[in-house]
């Protein structure tokens, strides 16, 4: 728990005794639901209560889903057609459940780039950005697997596509391939692995949200001025905190209830509108696609996984340094994996000695550019890989690395800071005014 000083629950009845000094839950609950909070949290720390309904949303819409459908080639876009269309409040479970993945990582994008702007992944907290990082590959391995399911056309080529990039990994890559296809291509023991593993990697996700939770308690939340609560005594931290409950619940729930309101108009009224047309075409391993295009988030990563093509210098060098054992294929898997690798070094990467964004005015120029360079690359992955697109997604490319790799590190040395607030306190009083005393 937070090493903040503040009041630890404390049994009063005979029975609250009795059961503390056996398992302390209530005093787990107590202590988490009233953990000390920097009172100066902006709206931009709403997005954990609405990944966690999210995570709910998908393990219980799943849960029933499972129940009506079928892991069978032969069967599996039978199946989706029978929720669909003759399971009681079958085709709202399945808007639910399709459309609360793309909410789900609406929320984590929102969530991960609020911590790149506030430095949530600066010391002591790295620990929990790892974290984060391992919970958003779950999703993103959750979320591929998911959409293979309903075996339409953009399931069956979106698996054949991805799992193909395996393939492309020197002297391993094709034992690889063919232990995740569970035979030489994509068949009903790849739709039997798939099923198994998305319904497995929820609950893997739910047991690092723990852990997540478990790390930022200890060390206490971010916020926005980066300032850290003072901690020499409760009076004191309590100048710069407020309790989690009622405060920052009331907050949550009514920024839950708005985005609920925006979800459900989408779930209600354009259902559809974020999915391919193409899935509604069931799986046929003779009629190739036009277009073979992955859900909307993952996108950024796809455009930079084309971008690196055999005439890209850096990608000849590579191929030529190596004596052709890094061709284009296996340099865009490379790049792809390592867009992400990348963000996940970003607490060492970051040279900065202050935290928050809010006070490098240099730094918000870049990394409101790199939001944009992510907005460019999202609708390059979605056009054909062709010129200007490829174009574009090799400069989007770029900048996504440089900005990590270069331009974070020059910073810390050459960007002078301005004054940044001594105590949370005093950065709120100058947003919300002074306490009437």
């Amino acid at each position: 728990m937070s090493g903040i000083p503040h009041d630890h629950y404390e049994p009063k009845t005979g029975a609250e005794k009795w059961l503390h000094s056996r398992l302390p839950i209530v005093g787990l609950l107590y202590d988490t639901i009233m953990i000390p909070t920097p009172k100066n949290l902006n709206w931009m720390w709403i997005w954990g209560i609405i990944l966690t309904f999210c995570l709910a949303l998908q393990i219980v819409t799943g849960i029933v889903l499972v129940m009506h459908y079928t892991p069978h080639v032969s069967l599996a876009f039978a199946s989706v057609e029978h929720i669909m269309r003759d399971v009681n409040g079958g085709h709202m479970l399945r808007y639910l459940h399709a459309n609360g993945a793309s909410l789900f990582f609406v929320a984590v994008y929102l969530h991960i780039f609020r911590g790149l702007y506030y430095g949530s992944y600066k010391a002591p907290r790295e620990i929990t950005w790892i974290i984060g990082m391992l919970i958003y590959l779950c999703m993103m391995g959750t979320a591929f697997m998911g959409y293979v399911l309903p075996w339409g056309q953009m399931s069956f080529w979106g698996a054949t596509v991805i799992t193909g990039l395996f393939g492309a990994i020197p002297f391993i890559g094709e034992p690889i391939q063919t232990w995740l296809l569970g035979g030489p291509a994509v068949d009903n023991a790849t739709l039997n692995r798939f099923f198994s593993l998305h319904y497995l990697l929820p609950f893997v996700i739910a047991a690092l949200v723990a852990v997540h939770i478990w790390a930022f308690h200890t060390t206490g939340n971010n916020n926005p001025a980066g300032v850290d609560v003072r901690r020499g005594s409760k009076e004191e931290a309590k100048k710069d905190t407020v309790p989690f409950w009622p405060y920052f619940v009331i907050k949550d729930v009514f920024a839950l209830a708005v985005v609920l309101l925006v979800f459900f108009a989408v779930v209600g009224f354009m259902p559809n509108y974020l999915g391919h047309p193409d899935n509604y075409i069931e799986a046929n391993p003779l009629a190739t696609p036009a277009h073979i295009v992955p859900e909307w988030y993952f996108l950024p990563f796809y455009a930079i996984l084309r971008a690196f093509t055999g005439d890209v210098w850096v990608v000849m060098f590579a191929s030529w340094i190596t004596g052709g054992i890094v061709d284009a294929k296996f340099f865009g898997v490379l790049a792809m994996f390592g867009a992400i690798a990348v963000m996940a070094l970003a607490p060492w990467l970051d040279t900065s000695r202050v935290r928050s964004g809010r006070y490098r005015p240099m730094f918000k120029w870049w990394f409101w550019l790199l939001a944009v360079d992510f907005m460019v690359l999202m609708w390059a992955g979605a056009m054909p890989a062709e010129p200007p697109y490829s174009t574009i997604s090799l400069i989007g490319a770029t900048y996504w690395f440089a900005y990590f790799l270069v331009i974070l590190p020059l910073l810390g040395v050459i960007e002078k800071p301005t004054a940044a607030p001594a105590t949370i306190e005093e950065d709120f009083n100058d947003h919300y005014g002074k306490p009437a005393e």
